[in-house]
C-alpha cells in the first residue's frame, strides 16, 4: 500500500499516523514571467519577420499643357466637303517674349501608337486642293505674348487603289519649322486619308 495514502489503519498499536502530501512548489512571479517571454519569442520565431505595410498607390491626374516651348499648338474642327478634308492649326505665344514663325510648318501623321506613317507633306494646297486664299507667300510672323498665327493642313478621302488598304492616321505631329520642337494634336474623327498617302500645308498666317 502506498506511503501516501491518507486514510489511517488501525495497527496493533493503535492508529496509524496520517501523512499529509507533499506541498507542490509554485513557480513564483519571475519564474512566470520568464515563461511568458520566451513563449513569445518562439512565437515570433514561427511567424518570420515583420514586414511594413505598403503603402496604397496614390492616382496622379495628367498634367495640363504647359508652355515649355514658348508656344501651344492646338487643332480646330475638320471640315468636310465632297471628299476634301481641311484642318485649322492655331499657334499661340504662351510665353512673355515676342515669338517669331515663317514658312511651313513640319507636318508629320502618326498612328494609334504615335508611330510615323508613311505619308507625303507638300507645302502649298496644290498637292490636294486648287489653290485659294491660304496660298500666300511666306513671311516672317512676329507674335507678341498671347497673339496667334494659324495654318491649315488639307487631305482628301479617296480610295482609288485596291491593291493596299486606306490609311488612317489618329495625331498630327506640329513643328513650328523645321528644328523647332514638335507639339502634338488629335483631330476630332482622325485623319482618313483614303489611299492617296498625301497632305498638303499652307504656310503660317496671323490670325484675324
Amino acid at each position: 500500500m502506498s506511503s501516501r495514502d491518507s486514510t489511517a489503519r488501525p495497527t496493533a498499536d493503535g492508529p496509524r499516523p496520517v501523512r499529509r502530501p507533499d506541498r507542490v512548489r509554485r513557480p513564483g512571479p519571475l519564474r512566470r514571467l520568464g515563461v511568458l517571454v520566451g513563449a513569445a519569442a518562439l512565437l515570433a520565431g514561427c511567424g518570420g519577420p515583420s514586414r511594413p505595410p505598403v503603402p496604397e498607390p496614390t492616382v496622379t491626374a495628367s498634367p495640363t499643357p504647359t508652355c515649355a516651348d514658348g508656344f501651344l499648338v492646338s487643332a480646330g474642327e475638320v471640315s468636310a466637303a465632297a471628299g476634301l478634308r481641311a484642318l485649322g492649326i492655331e499657334l499661340r505665344n504662351c510665353g512673355t517674349a515676342p515669338y517669331q514663325v515663317q514658312g511651313f510648318p513640319v507636318v508629320r501623321m502618326l498612328d494609334e501608337q504615335r508611330q510615323p506613317l508613311d505619308v507625303t507633306v507638300g507645302n502649298g494646297s496644290s498637292p490636294v486642293s486648287a489653290p485659294d486664299s491660304y496660298d500666300v507667300p511666306p513671311r516672317p510672323v512676329v507674335l507678341a505674348p498671347g497673339e496667334v498665327a494659324r495654318t491649315r493642313v488639307l487631305w482628301r478621302n479617296t480610295v482609288a487603289e485596291t491593291t493596299r488598304p486606306p490609311v488612317n492616321g489618329s495625331y498630327l505631329q506640329i513643328s513650328p519649322a523645321p528644328g523647332a520642337p514638335a507639339q502634338l494634336v488629335a483631330p476630332d474623327g482622325g485623319i482618313d486619308l483614303g489611299t492617296t498617302g498625301r497632305l498638303a500645308v499652307n504656310a503660317w498666317l496671323p490670325a484675324g
